[in-house]
């Protein structure tokens, strides 16, 4: 099993930035990828940023130039994902949740946490 926990949401004006935080803990030798995924009222769940173990990543066109994921490894238990946001619009507020992607594609969720962009 995987457990992952995101910090760093909260409210900040348009225009403004934030960096998401997620820890992953448990088989993280497992893990393939992480990414960060939201999902806006009334929308479905869309992805917004990825990175492989290798270090390969792939951000939606809304994000591209804006948001930069990066993953780290802290001792050998321990994951971490950031998602850094700049230039942040009114449409990016959503609840953003972290993903995990085992090797054998089982995929790990985290409870999520909101990011209001409002001025």
């Amino acid at each position: 099993q995987v457990q992952l926990v995101e910090s760093g949401g909260g409210l900040v004006q348009p225009g403004g930035s934030l960096r998401l935080s997620c820890a992953a803990s448990g088989r993280i030798f497992s893990i393939n990828a992480m990414g960060w995924y939201r999902q806006a009222p009334g929308n479905q769940r869309e992805l917004v940023a990825v990175v492989t173990s290798g270090g390969s990543t792939n951000y939606a066109d809304s994000v591209k130039g804006r948001f930069t994921i990066s993953m780290i490894s802290r001792d050998n238990d321990r994951k971490m994902v950031y998602l850094q946001m700049n230039s942040l619009k009114i449409e990016d507020t959503a609840v953003y949740y972290c993903n995990a992607v085992s090797l054998l594609n089982v995929n790990y969720w985290g409870k999520g946490i909101l990011v209001t962009s409002s001025s």
